[in-house]
């Protein structure tokens, strides 16, 4: 496997359109095809397809100490707080615009919490998620209960925010070494199996570099290694679980119109990381993009993590992985709402092991997946707002 240093790239970039692969159909709405592979390590690289504009954006995701990563790039729960924050932020101002509401500032700290517990020796190890708190803060002239409305209607149409709030059963299907099999204990893919995207990786290539802004994802503090305390060093590893995670989002608006937002692992310990998005998709990454890198790569976290636990031989996977958002309604009307289709996640597998034990190795990723743990739960945000410097209550527009 190579590794994030040996390729030397950016941790995201624009890609060529060679590298380019079919989107989900999505009748109007936005359909996005995640490519993930894993490097050594803890190390992934996923190429996003993004629907609506044609864009590929190449992105690469590392762990911390506490999975005895080497903390390159930005954990898989940093990419989906950070898609979150950005489909809020991007949803907010749609609506701002469609009311004719000035904002003179907008921001949000939103955190998120996630569990696991069990044992993955005995198969009942299980990640969970907590509703997101969010709390959003707007500068305006318009009086306080426009702005609050405006915070309930991009809790609407935030298609990130379906995500959280739709319960969904997510699909599967897998390939062993060339060869598909079906899934156990998760529901079986309604679709082809896609094309192993492992070839289109080696061949990837950034464009120009004034095709992409410089440092789209940085490094902002590092973790500090420890040992022997909760949170520290390879405790991720443990055969045995019962913690809870907690992720801080910070997002604001820049005075370009893009956005950034700062990303802290409070528990395990972890480093924090920051993102500029674009939301038109011409210099940095569009929020869903992030939003579902995230999903592949906290998925592709689980299969490795459980590998190694339970001592399989897996010298290479990969997943093609389809996300599809609609939306119905107009934000003239206050109306829209978004909606998610089930994810759909082909795993392509290389191993030495048995049928069954790659069968279990794809649906123990799902059970332990936090992340869809947060998608088959009914997890709604419990979202404040801050008026002018003054809190206002927030109750949800459905």
């Amino acid at each position: 496997m190579a590794s994030i240093e040996e390729l030397g790239y950016p941790l995201v970039y624009k890609a060529h359109a060679e590298c380019n692969a079919p989107v989900p159909e999505s009748a109007g709405g936005i359909g996005i095809r995640t490519e993930v592979r894993a490097l050594k390590g803890m190390q992934k690289e996923a190429l996003v397809h993004y629907g609506p504009s044609g864009e590929v954006w190449r992105m690469v995701s590392d762990e911390g100490p506490y999975l005895n990563g080497t903390d390159l790039a930005p954990f898989p729960l940093a990419f989906y707080t950070a898609g979150m924050a950005f489909s809020f932020l991007s949803e907010l101002l749609r609506h701002a615009e469609a009311h004719s509401v000035s904002i003179r500032s907008a921001s949000l700290v939103q955190d998120h919490y996630y569990t696991m517990e069990g044992s993955a020796i005995r198969g009942d190890m299980t990640g969970g998620a907590k509703p997101v708190e969010l709390l959003v803060r707007i500068e305006t002239d318009a009086p306080s209960e426009t702005a609050a409305q405006l915070v309930r209607l991009a809790e609407a149409s935030s298609p990130a925010q379906a995500y959280m709030r739709d319960r969904l059963e997510n699909t599967f299907a897998l390939c062993l070494n060339g060869r598909a099999l079906p899934v156990v204990r998760v529901r079986q893919s309604p679709a082809t199996l896609a094309a192993d995207p492992e070839p289109k990786f080696d061949a990837v290539r950034p464009l120009p570099a004034a095709e992409f802004l410089p440092d789209i994802i940085t490094k902002l503090k590092t973790a500090e290694t420890l040992f022997g305390v909760e949170g520290g060093a390879g405790s991720s590893l443990k055969a045995e679980q019962k913690r809870t995670l907690h992720v801080r989002g910070i997002a604001k608006l820049l005075d370009d119109g893009r956005k950034e937002v700062t990303v802290q692992l409070f528990k395990p310990i972890g480093s924090t990381f920051r993102f500029v998005s674009d939301e038109r998709g011409e210099v940095a990454p569009p929020a869903l993009a992030y939003l579902v890198a995230g999903i592949g790569f906290c998925y592709m976290t689980q299969l490795g993590r459980y590998a190694h636990i339970v001592k399989m031989d897996l010298p290479s996977y990969r997943i093609v992985q389809d996300s599809t958002f609609h939306f119905r309604g107009s934000a003239e009307a206050g109306t829209l709402w978004a909606t998610a289709a089930p994810v759909d996640t082909h795993v392509f597998v290389t191993s030495s092991d048995p049928d069954e034990a790659v069968q279990r190795l794809v649906s123990m990723g799902e059970q332990t997946c936090f992340l869809h743990a947060a998608m088959r739960t009914s997890n709604r945000s419990r979202i404040e707002a801050e008026i002018n410097g003054e809190r206002v209550s927030i109750h949800a527009a459905r």
